[in-house]
């Protein structure tokens, strides 16, 4: 046992806590129906990380920038917001290149997209996507999908969801919303296409949407998928019709609170006139688009919505807009994509009738914004990062994403005015004034070049000591930048204030105040730029905008309390893992910093949430420390910081290292070189290697390269070193030396082969054996106790095994197999263990082995995918020897 110590300024409080197998990280929730039915937030250790401390704010639409948008109809984004159901972390992640959505001003629900047979079918979003939506007025719907039954859909799951209770109560339906109320979210999207249902399997579908209608807290939404229709048949009507239109409606019985229609539809005019017969709102309705595959390529009749000199038809359902992430393999082009969606190809939400024939969202939605309360801060800071900076200090050179983090980004996407050319501007990751990002405008800039930029719509209230500042760094002499803000009744007109201090390339705050508008709205922000000089590569990095009161921004908040450890695990006496909660200090909190203190004083940042409970992965011990302290930061809404509350815990004694080893090839001719690779322990400062029969016959390099000039076969020896002590490993009979060495080459091409079952009919265990990595020429099974036999046909030496999984088929490495073993026989019964792997995370994984002989290959999966997917998928299994 080893002691952990709390200290907030003389309080010492010592806890002892035992070591525990290394902690996982928290990972959002995702269920099947029996897993939903034992869910509480009491069994469930992720539960409390995956709470959203973020209410969902208010928004206005205002004023409108173009002459084509519209507020009567909705808009609906079904958005992928996630790579995969499983595996997602609770707080964020550790790469910079992530799903950072930022056009929430155009989006009035968010549906988060996720769930698939092999991982879990009821999903909820994940705390960060909530806390990113809450903070741009956007209600956010976590998705229960019933898969059809060729995507793996079982009827038994729709069964276990619609049990009711004699007093007509739905247990399931129970669930969903305790799940939705303590996560924070705003409801549930029903999407169910699992066929062979019934007359009475709808009816009873119906009964069930009902019930979540009456037991839902007020502000819930609960949204229908145009799958089912009343005979419980699977079929799309793309329209409201007699046949689904129960659904949403049962008379005088509101069922659902929106119905989202399918694709393959020309106008929508029926639907629009079927809401009005059977009572309903025509906006209530959301015509679907399909745009996964072609984004902003894809042909959609926008007339069949919005009809030329009327209102629309119907809403609008975009289903997955995160085609401009999923296409992308940098975050300039994701922005750029994201841009042209939204805004169409001009890049200006002013002037849409410039695009093609994709107008963009802006042309058809006017941004709604919910900066309407003191203080307002940006720090332009998209949610990821590849440092993280805090106040102009880089306190973390890793790489991060964390939504919960996201500032309210500009409403528009860039509106620009003025003479000449006007300047770019985009976000900028390689400049940070706080987060991971900045704005940047740059380009020519002259008196006959100016730009007028206007970057947010707000409702602020001007009081008696509000103040305006904005925070820039440049290397021109003098800024040459105004900031301008407009009123409400006038939000065209705008006041300048003259920006004047020089930056001289380092962060620089100046500040206005707003006294002489006491009683005014700010209907919008902007910042002007010009030059009586000609300035050829100007460039303006603005790291803060804040509208505040006075003083306010002095106001110290108190400190976090009564810190509690979670959880405390090592792995190798190297790396810890845990979690830590606190009281929360308020609701004038914007969120909490965690920071490490190193020995020479320095801290480096390990995260922030604006939950009351954080969660850090992989801490690595300094040096042979032998404790380490944190910090945990409280931050306004402001961003003042309070005092630290420090939190220390203590290393077990360094750890001796753990010899290990492998080799590039296990069978060599004679003279061929053979590469050792150390896998030894991180704990190792050195190590000594024997070669029998090898030149060099020892060595201390970290991974030699050695020759056997005479055939035979050969023991090698590894000794790991460090401070405390050694360990030595000998793999005797590793290394063979033969002249068939030259006639290697995969034996199980082609062979036979058996498996425990597959997805599909296409997805059989031949082919994990034919060669062939494309056109998605893979082994699929899901269930418990994977495993794939091949029959080689005769008994071979086998020295090597090589792996494809699924990212080597193009698809995700999520998907990569984890944990598996690979077994050989020479008679099909008794089976000898040849390669274990426990946390493998490559598309190709390469396994040489010993010699040994064997006519038959097994492998069997124990963990199929990185996080909670139950498919395994093979693209190909090798199996080498002569």
């Amino acid at each position: 046992m080893y002691a952990f110590v709390f200290s907030v300024m003389l309080t010492v409080v010592i806890f002892a806590l035992p070591i525990s197998a290394f902690a996982e990280q928290p990972e959002s929730s995702y269920w099947y129906p029996e897993g939903l039915m034992n869910w509480s937030p009491e069994s469930d250790t992720d539960a409390i990380f995956n709470k959203s401390s973020v209410p969902l704010a208010d928004r206005e639409v205002l004023y409108k920038v173009n002459n084509t948008s519209q507020s009567e109809a909705k808009l609906v984004a079904l958005s992928a917001l996630n790579p995969n159901t499983s595996g997602v972390p609770s707080q964020g992640g550790n790469k910079f290149f992530a799903n950072t959505f930022s056009y929430w001003q155009y989006v009035d629900v968010m549906v988060y997209w996720a769930g698939s047979a092999g991982e879990g079918i009821i999903v909820p979003p994940s705390a960060d996507v909530i806390d990113a939506a809450h903070k741009n007025g956007v209600p956010i719907l976590g998705n229960v999908f019933f898969p059809p039954k060729v995507y793996g859909g079982k009827e038994e799951w729709l069964e276990q969801m619609l049990v009711q209770r004699e007093d007509g109560s739905f247990p399931a339906a129970d669930k969903l919303l305790e799940v939705a109320s303590y996560y924070g979210f705003d409801g549930w999207f029903i999407n169910q296409e699992t066929g062979g249902g019934t007359e009475e399997t709808a009816e009873k579908m119906k009964d069930f949407l009902a019930y979540l209608q009456e037991h839902k807290q007020k502000d819930m939404q609960i949204m229908w998928y145009d799958s089912m229709t009343k005979n419980g048949d699977i079929n799309w009507q793309n329209a409201l019709t007699d046949q689904n239109k129960m659904f949403l409606q049962d008379g005088e019985e509101r069922v659902s609170d929106s119905m989202f229609l399918n694709f393959w539809w020309n106008s929508q005019e029926a639907s629009y006139n079927k809401a009005k017969e059977i009572g309903r709102d025509p906006y209530d309705l959301f015509a679907g688009i399909d745009v996964e595959a072609n984004g902003t390529n894809t042909n959609v009749n926008w007339e069949g919505i919005f009809p030329e000199g009327r209102s629309p038809y119907t809403s609008l359902g975009v289903y997955r807009p995160d085609w401009a992430f999923k296409t992308s393999t940098t975050m300039d082009e994701f922005y750029d994509k994201e841009q042209e969606f939204w805004t169409g190809e001009a890049g200006d939400p002013s002037e849409t009738f410039k695009n093609g024939s994709w107008k963009g969202m802006a042309h058809y939605f006017t941004a709604k914004t919910s900066v309407q309360e003191l203080p307002f801060v940006t720090h332009f800071n998209t949610g990821s990062g590849k440092s993280f900076v805090v106040n102009g200090v880089t306190r973390s050179e890793r790489d991060w994403n964390n939504r919960s983090l996201q500032n309210i980004l500009p409403t528009w996407r860039w509106l620009t005015e003025g003479s000449g050319q006007p300047l770019n501007v985009d976000f900028d990751w390689e400049q940070a004034y706080y987060g991971g990002s900045s704005l940047k405008i740059s380009g020519k800039l002259s008196n006959e070049n100016t730009t007028h930029l206007k970057l947010y719509k707000t409702d602020l209230p001007i009081e008696k000591d509000t103040e305006i500042s904005v925070t820039y760094q440049t290397d021109v002499k003098k800024p040459n930048m105004k900031l301008g803000v407009s009123f409400i009744g006038q939000p065209e007109k705008f006041v300048f204030f003259d920006v004047k201090k020089k930056s001289r390339n380092e962060w620089t705050t100046e500040t206005f105040k707003l006294k002489k508008y006491q009683g005014e709205k700010i209907a919008a922000i902007s910042l002007y730029f010009d030059s009586e000089e000609v300035i050829e590569d100007y460039q303006m990095n603005i790291g803060e905008l804040k509208v505040t009161n006075k003083h306010s921004d002095k106001e110290v908040p108190g400190s976090p309390t009564n810190p509690t450890w979670l959880e405390m695990a090592y792995k190798e006496g190297l790396y810890a893992d845990l979690s830590v909660k606190w009281d929360p200090v308020d609701d004038t909190i914007q969120h909490y910093e965690l920071y490490r203190r190193h020995a020479n004083g320095e801290k480096e940042f390990l995260g922030a949430t604006p939950n009351n409970v954080y969660h850090i992965s992989d801490l690595r011990r300094d040096g042979k420390e032998t404790a380490t302290t944190l910090e945990i930061v409280a931050v306004s809404k402001d961003y003042v910081k309070s005092e630290a509350v420090e939190v220390t815990f203590e290393w077990p004694p360094y750890p001796i290292p753990k010899a290990d080893f492998s080799a590039s090839q296990t069978v060599a001719a004679p003279g061929d070189e053979i590469q050792f690779f150390n896998n030894s322990s991180e704990a190792t400062e050195e190590v000594q290697w024997h070669f029998d029969g090898a030149t060099p016959a020892t060595s201390t390099e970290k991974d030699p390269v050695v020759t056997y000039q005479e055939e035979g076969v050969y023991a090698v020896t590894l000794v790991a070193k460090n401070s405390e002590g050694e360990d030595s490993l000998t793999k005797e009979e590793f290394i063979t030396i033969s002249k068939d060495a030259t006639n290697i080459e995969n034996v199980a091409l082609n062979k036979t082969a058996v498996a425990s079952g597959q997805c599909g009919t296409s997805e059989g265990p031949l082919n994990a054996i034919d060669g062939e990595t494309a056109n998605n020429s893979k082994w699929c099974a899901i269930g418990d106790n994977q495993w794939l036999t091949v029959d080689l046909g005769e008994v071979y030496h086998l020295s090597e095994f090589v792996l494809k999984h699924a990212e080597a088929g193009g698809e995700s490495p999520a998907f990569n197999t984890k944990a598996f073993k690979i077994e050989t026989s020479r008679d099909g019964e008794n089976w000898e263990n040849t390669v274990t792997a426990t946390a493998n995370t490559a598309a190709v994984s390469e396994h040489p082995i010993p010699i040994t002989e064997a006519r038959y290959v097994r492998l069997s999966i124990q963990q199929p995918t990185q996080g909670g997917d139950q498919a395994a998928r093979i693209y190909e299994l090798e199996a080498y020897g002569y």
